[in-house]
């Protein structure tokens, strides 16, 4: 398929599989919102996302393989000086790598998941301009 040869190597690190595990098995209330607001998004069938993936020394917390999207959902803790200065070192890594990055925070998830899906609904229409162009038919 040609579209595969135009997706980067993603960098994959073996040691973060069982912290991505465990975060699967234990999302957030708003990981879980969003998760089953975007299964039954009408563009899920084509933009299949994973929950929790590892790249690079980083895991995003859902990722788009063919559109090259990953979307974050940030707790509470994300406004911290720490956690800003992580989430910036992250952003870039998968930036760097082609990829487009999304961020939500929890609390924008859980009182307007319907505004949520339209942005990510957007961006992957977005997405699929840019990597397959309007002319081609999938």
């Amino acid at each position: 398929m040609k579209d595969r040869s135009l997706r980067p190597h993603l960098p994959y690190n073996k040691a973060l599989n069982e912290k991505a595990r465990r975060l699967r098995n234990n999302p957030t209330p708003a990981e879980k919102s969003f998760w089953n607001a975007l299964r039954r998004m009408p563009f899920y069938p084509e933009a299949a996302f994973n929950r929790q993936k590892p790249i690079g020394e980083y895991i995003a917390d859902f990722y788009c393989h063919r559109f090259l999207l990953a979307v974050e959902i940030d707790g509470d803790s994300h406004g911290e000086d720490k956690t800003i200065a992580y989430d910036a070192r992250r952003t870039a890594c998968f930036e760097a790598l082609g990829l487009k990055v999304l961020r939500f925070s929890n609390r924008e998830v859980e009182a307007n998941i319907g505004g949520v899906m339209a942005k990510v609904e957007e961006t992957v229409r977005e997405r699929k301009e840019i990597l397959f162009g309007s002319a081609k038919k999938e």
